[in-house]
C-alpha cells in the first residue's frame, strides 16, 4: 500500500466519523425531548419496541446514541429491562441501514452531485439560525454530506489496495474468527459500528477483500456495539 493510498484511506474515515457525529449531534439537538418520549410511548408492545429500536437509530445512524438513552431510562425506572431488549434489539436492526448506504452509494452513483449541495444548504441553514431547529437541523445535512464524502474516499483508497489473500498462512476458519475480531476492535475502537461496516463494506466493493472475510468483519462489528453497553453501566448504578 502506497503513502498516498495510506493517507486517503485515513481521510475517509475521519470524514465519515465527522459526518457521522455532526449528523446524531444535529438530529439529537433538533429532536430535543423526541428521542425520550418515542422510546417511553412506543415500547408498550413488543413489537412496537422492535420497530422504535430499528426506527430511531436508521434515522440517527447511531446505535450507541440508541442504546444509551435506553440505559438511562431503564436506570431512571421509567423502562423496564424487558423493553430496554427490545428496543436494544432493533437498535441493531436498524444500524444495517448504514450497510445499505454504503452498498447503493457504489453504484454508479455521482456521489460528489449529491453530497456538495447537502453540506452547502446544511451550512446555510446553520449559519442562518445556529441556536434554532433549523440549525440543528443544517448541521445534520452537512453531516450527511460530509458522511457520502467519507465513502466515496474509502472507495478511492481501497481502490488502489491489492486484495488480501489470507489462504496460504490460515484455514477458512481461522481467517473467518480473525476478521470477526477485526470488526469488533475497530467498533470498540472508534465506538461506532456504522464506520467499521463501512471500512469492510467498502474494502470488499473494491475487491480489496474478500466478500467472506468482509460479512465475518461486518458480524463482528455488530459484537464490537455491545461495548456502548457496557461503558456507562457502572456509572448508572
Amino acid at each position: 500500500m502506497s503513502v498516498h493510498t495510506a493517507l486517503v484511506l485515513i481521510g475517509g474515515i475521519g470524514l465519515f466519523l465527522l459526518g457521522m457525529r455532526l449528523m446524531t449531534d444535529g438530529l439529537r439537538l433538533a429532536a430535543g425531548g423526541a428521542l425520550e418520549g418515542i422510546l417511553a410511548n412506543w415500547t408498550r408492545t413488543p413489537l412496537r419496541g422492535i420497530g422504535a429500536g430499528a426506527l430511531i437509530t436508521a434515522v440517527v445512524q447511531s446505535s450507541s446514541a440508541v442504546t444509551v438513552a435506553t440505559l438511562g431510562f431503564v436506570n431512571a425506572r421509567l423502562l423496564s429491562l424487558e423493553r430496554a431488549i427490545l428496543v436494544t434489539y432493533g437498535s441493531n436492526l436498524g444500524t444495517t441501514m448504514t450497510g445499505w448506504l454504503v452498498a447503493l452509494t457504489g453504484l454508479k452513483i455521482d456521489i460528489q452531485a449529491i453530497a456538495l449541495p447537502l453540506i452547502g444548504i446544511g451550512m446555510a441553514l446553520q449559519l442562518t439560525g445556529p441556536a434554532r431547529r433549523r440549525g440543528h437541523s443544517g448541521q445534520a445535512l452537512a453531516g450527511f454530506g460530509l458522511f457520502f464524502l467519507g465513502i466515496d474516499a474509502l472507495q478511492a483508497g481501497f481502490a488502489g489496495v491489492p486484495e488480501v489473500r489470507l489462504g496460504a498462512l490460515a484455514p477458512a476458519f481461522i481467517q473467518t474468527l480473525v476478521y470477526v475480531g477485526i470488526g469488533a476492535l475497530l467498533t470498540v475502537i472508534s465506538q461506532s459500528s456504522s464506520a467499521a461496516i463501512a471500512i469492510l463494506i467498502s474494502a470488499a466493493m473494491t475487491e480489496s477483500l474478500a466478500l467472506e472475510l468482509a460479512a465475518a468483519g461486518v458480524i463482528g462489528a455488530n459484537l464490537g456495539t455491545t461495548s456502548t453497553a457496557l461503558l456507562p453501566a457502572p456509572y448508572d448504578r
